[in-house]
C-alpha cells in the first residue's frame, strides 16, 4: 500500500470521527417564527447536529429546567443544577433577539446566571443594530448572526461547540456562586461596561429576507 493510499485512509477516518462528534452535539434553537425555526432546524440537521426547537424564551427555560424568574430559583429546590444538567444535555443555544414576552437578550442573561452559564449562546436578528450587537456580546453571547441564517453560519458554531465540551466538566462546580455574583448586575444596561468586547466598527450588510419560503 502506497503512502498516498494511507493518507487517504487517514483523512477518511478523521472525517468519520468529526462527523461522529458533530452528531453528539445538541443545539437548542429558540425562535417565535415557525418559518425561521424550520429553516434553522434544516440548516443544523444538514450540519449533522441534533436539534431541539422551541418557540419562546420561557419554553427554552422550561426545557433547561430553569424557573422563569431568578427570584424563584432560590425557592425551588426540588432539583439541583447538577440533576438538571444530567437530565438534559445541550451544547449550544441559538436564539432570536426579538421575541414576544422574553427577548433573546433576556434569555441570554437568564442562562448566564444559571448552572448553564458555560453553554455558548448565539443570538440572531434580522436587524443590524450596533448597540444591540454590543449589548449581546457584552452579556456573554459568543456570536451575533444576521437573519436569515445561512449554511455558512453553521460553520461558525463548531468552535463554540468544542468550547462547550472543554468547559462542561467545570460548569456545575461553579453554579453555587451564580446568584451571588450577579446580584449587582440586574439592570441590563451595558453603558458602564468599559472592558467588555465591542462589536465591529463597520456595520455588517443587512441580508435580504427570503421570500415565498414554504414550510415543508
Amino acid at each position: 500500500m502506497g503512502s498516498e493510499e494511507i493518507r487517504e485512509m487517514e483523512m477518511d477516518l478523521e472525517g468519520e470521527i468529526e462527523d461522529t462528534h458533530q452528531h453528539h452535539f445538541h443545539v437548542l434553537a429558540v425562535d417565535d417564527s415557525l418559518i425561521d425555526r424550520k429553516l434553522l432546524e434544516k440548516l443544523l440537521k444538514t450540519s449533522s447536529y441534533k436539534v431541539t426547537c422551541v418557540e419562546s424564551g420561557s419554553k427554552a427555560l422550561e426545557y433547561l429546567g430553569l424557573p422563569a424568574n431568578i427570584e424563584n430559583s432560590s425557592s425551588s429546590s426540588s432539583s439541583s443544577p447538577t440533576q438538571q444538567r444530567e437530565e438534559v444535555n445541550v451544547n449550544l443555544i441559538i436564539t432570536d433577539y426579538c421575541m414576544p414576552g422574553m427577548s433573546g437578550y433576556d434569555l441570554l442573561r437568564r442562562v448566564k446566571k444559571s448552572s448553564w452559564k458555560d453553554v455558548p449562546v448565539v443570538v440572531m436578528s434580522s436587524e443590524n443594530v450596533p448597540s444591540r450587537i454590543n449589548r449581546c456580546l457584552e452579556g456573554g453571547a459568543e456570536e451575533f448572526l444576521l437573519k436569515p441564517v445561512q449554511l455558512s453560519d453553521m460553520k461558525k458554531l463548531h468552535p463554540h461547540l468544542l468550547k462547550s465540551l472543554n468547559s462542561g466538566s467545570n460548569g456545575d462546580s461553579n453554579s453555587i456562586n451564580d446568584t451571588s455574583n450577579s446580584n449587582g448586575n440586574n439592570d441590563g444596561s451595558c453603558n458602564n461596561n468599559k472592558n467588555k468586547r465591542k462589536a465591529i466598527s463597520q456595520p455588517l450588510e443587512r441580508r435580504p429576507k427570503f421570500r415565498d419560503l414554504k414550510v415543508v
